[in-house]
């Protein structure tokens, strides 16, 4: 009967977690900050130079669409692209639709980065020693800026006041696999990360950037150290975000899906690829990924087992299960409106969607732990 007890309460327990974060979800939602889209009055008025950075490898059948609108972006001074030793054509690509536009320069990539450095933070290093603007915008290849979407993210920046921007774009997700993993990234720091307090706080560990779209002031940049201190790190956009904390800079998170979209993966199993890659190094260590996990397990998948094993328990916990169950899907449809993603029915499959998390999770730490991973043909085992 005790241990009866003690699972009961643990059940309700998760649902009561689940209710909380749901809530801490919504506060979040009202006031994250948010883009506004055609701001190219404002952005061209702006004194000082902005320019945009490109990463890009093997990106030939991305890429174009990713220059073209930045092409027509009041207010930029210049786009760089990095081709890093790409072997798909990337390099023409861009030089055809640039055609004679005079802001747009094309850097050629060196084959391999030096000892100590993983790739991108190698190449967007090299993007910002080539900048000269006074803001820095790195731009993925697989994002497609809205017109007036740089000026929009460079305004906000500067409402804010803060020295490092992510305006998180609007995630395109395909599939059923991605349209359940995908929007996670989103609902994660809206549920669980402190906004308000992250932009507030000079602590460099309470910190979160996405390295898709991401604004930063170039004296913040620099004093940071810039990519060459998160030279060997998997995840190098919250790495950098905690080096301009460090440095006595600020950070934001802000939604950008009116300024920018993003497909990050064209197939399930490049998404697998790219979540394997990097996920090991999401929570710190093993320990902290077994934890998160845990938490997860506990707050979003209890409570519909325990729906569908609805005779064994008791009415009243079957209730609590079932508000547990309601309050994982609210969360989801919160960050979904509050961030330009696909609220119905994907946030129904919120549990599927934790246990497929779970999976990639473990996957990744096999693969780091089995010495396997690999990113664009490199091979990522000095990786932090």
């Amino acid at each position: 009967m005790t241990g009866a007890l003690w699972t009961a309460g643990l059940l309700a327990g998760g649902s009561v977690g689940a209710v909380l974060a749901g809530a801490h979800a919504v506060r979040n939602a009202r006031r994250l900050p948010r883009g506004r889209a055609g701001a190219s009055d404002r952005g061209s008025a702006r004194p000082g130079r902005v320019s945009v950075l490109v990463p890009a490898r093997d990106e030939a059948g991305r890429i174009g669409p990713c220059v073209g609108a930045l092409l027509g972006q009041a207010g930029v001074s210049e786009v760089v692209v990095l081709d890093d030793a790409s072997t798909d054509g990337t390099a023409d690509v861009v030089r055809a639709v640039a055609g004679a536009d005079p802001r747009v320069r094309v850097l050629a990539g060196a084959g391999d980065p030096p000892p100590g450095w993983l790739g991108k933070p190698y190449a967007c290093q090299r993007l910002a020693a080539a900048a000269a603007g006074d803001v820095l915008v790195f731009v993925d290849a697989d994002v497609v800026v809205a017109p007036g979407g740089v000026a929009g993210a460079v305004a906000l920046l500067d409402d804010l006041g803060v020295e490092l921007l992510t305006p998180y774009p609007r995630v395109v997700a395909v599939g059923a696999g991605q349209r359940l993993v995908q929007p996670l990234l989103q609902w994660s720091w809206l549920t669980f990360l402190p906004l308000d307090a992250m932009r507030r706080s000079r602590r460099p560990s309470l910190a979160a950037a996405g390295g898709q779209f991401l604004v930063v002031r170039a004296d913040a940049y620099a004093r940071a150290g810039g990519h060459a201190a998160v030279r060997d790190r998997v995840i190098e956009d919250v790495a950098l975000a905690r080096a301009v904390k460090a440095a006595g800079g600020t950070v934001a998170l802000a939604d950008g899906s009116t300024l920018a979209t993003c497909r990050m993966y064209a197939t399930w199993p490049d998404l697998v690829a790219g979540y394997t890659k990097s996920l090991w190094a999401a929570f710190g260590s093993v320990p902290g990924a077994l934890a998160v996990i845990t938490l997860l397990a506990w707050l979003y998948l209890t409570p519909p087992l325990v729906l569908l094993t609805a005779p064994v328990w008791p009415l009243w916990l079957v209730g609590a299960a079932a508000l547990g169950y309601l309050a994982g899907v609210g969360s989801r449809v919160v960050a979904a409106r509050a961030t330009g993603g696909r609220a119905w029915p994907d946030a129904l499959g919120h549990p599927a969607s934790v246990a497929l998390l779970a999976w990639l999770v473990a996957r990744s730490l096999r693969h780091r732990r089995r010495g396997r991973l690999r990113w664009k043909g490199r091979d990522l085992g000095g990786a932090r």
